[in-house]
This record gives structure tokens, C-alpha cells and sequence, in this order.
């Protein structure tokens, strides 16, 4: 007998993107910010990686879904979430290297009572970066089936 497996799917809004498409080579934050208010937001950032490079075995990426109080991220940056990709010998708990695909990285803007309602991503490189990590992020709202 077959088992349901349960898959999710995400609804785009062109206002909730974190990142267009493009290719990272070194340490940068989005350029995309969004407002999700002042009350607690529990979200999920869908981070579509289209290429990463991990030629030297040493390549690592971390992104972090960042939070602030400001509209502009000059002060009260936080890291409320993040993600480590790249090659298994340099990643922390990684079994093998990254790959292209689909990744998830849920997040909760209110950490130590504080609400950040602004919201970006950033993206930590470090390693022999040639070509880098290409990646598009935006926040989905879950929508869990079964299959």
C-alpha cells in the first residue's frame, strides 16, 4: 500500500521577494525589503538555487533571513534564520555538497519579545569563490498537500 507524501507549495507575491535571480560572489544583503508589520510573523523564505559552485572544496555559503527595526537596515540588524550551503567539507552537519534545487528556511521575526518588521536576505561567502551561488528568494506562504 501506498503512503500520502507530503509536499509543499508556495504561492508567489511579487511583494514578498527577498531576491531576484542572480548570482552572488561575495559577501552581500539583498537588495529587496520587505514589511511584514509590527505584530509576530511566522514565514518561510523559498530560496531557489539555479547554480552554486563548489569546485575547491571549500566553498561555503550562509544565508540568513535578517530582520530590523529599521525601514533601512542602518541599526537593530538580527539574524532570525539561516541556511549553510556549499561543499561538505567546510559545512557544518553537511553529508554531502549542495546542489541545486529548492531549499526552506522558516523564520519568526520576534526574537527576545522584540518584533522586527522588516525583513531581508544576506548572504555570507567564503571559500575559493569563482562563479559563486545563483539563488532567487522570496516569503511563501505554506500550503501543505498530500500526493
Amino acid at each position: 500500500m501506498a503512503t500520502a507524501t507530503q509536499i509543499r507549495s508556495y504561492t508567489y507575491d511579487s511583494s514578498l521577494s527577498l531576491k531576484a535571480a542572480g548570482l552572488v560572489a561575495a559577501d552581500t544583503a539583498g537588495s529587496l525589503i520587505v514589511n511584514v508589520g509590527d505584530a509576530t510573523f511566522k514565514g518561510v523564505a523559498v530560496i531557489d538555487v539555479t547554480a552554486i559552485e563548489i569546485a575547491s572544496n571549500d566553498e561555503r555559503y550562509v544565508i540568513s533571513v535578517q530582520g530590523s527595526t529599521s525601514p533601512t537596515f542602518a541599526s537593530d540588524v538580527q539574524n532570525l534564520a539561516s541556511l549553510e550551503l556549499g561543499a561538505t567539507e567546510v559545512r557544518s552537519g553537511g553529508a554531502i555538497d549542495s546542489a541545486i534545487g529548492r531549499y526552506e528556511l522558516f523564520f519568526l521575526n520576534e526574537q527576545d519579545a522584540v518584533c522586527y518588521p522588516y525583513i531581508r536576505i544576506y548572504t555570507d561567502v567564503s571559500g575559493t569563490i569563482a562563479t559563486g551561488i545563483n539563488y532567487a528568494a522570496f516569503i511563501g506562504r505554506d500550503h501543505l498537500t498530500n500526493a
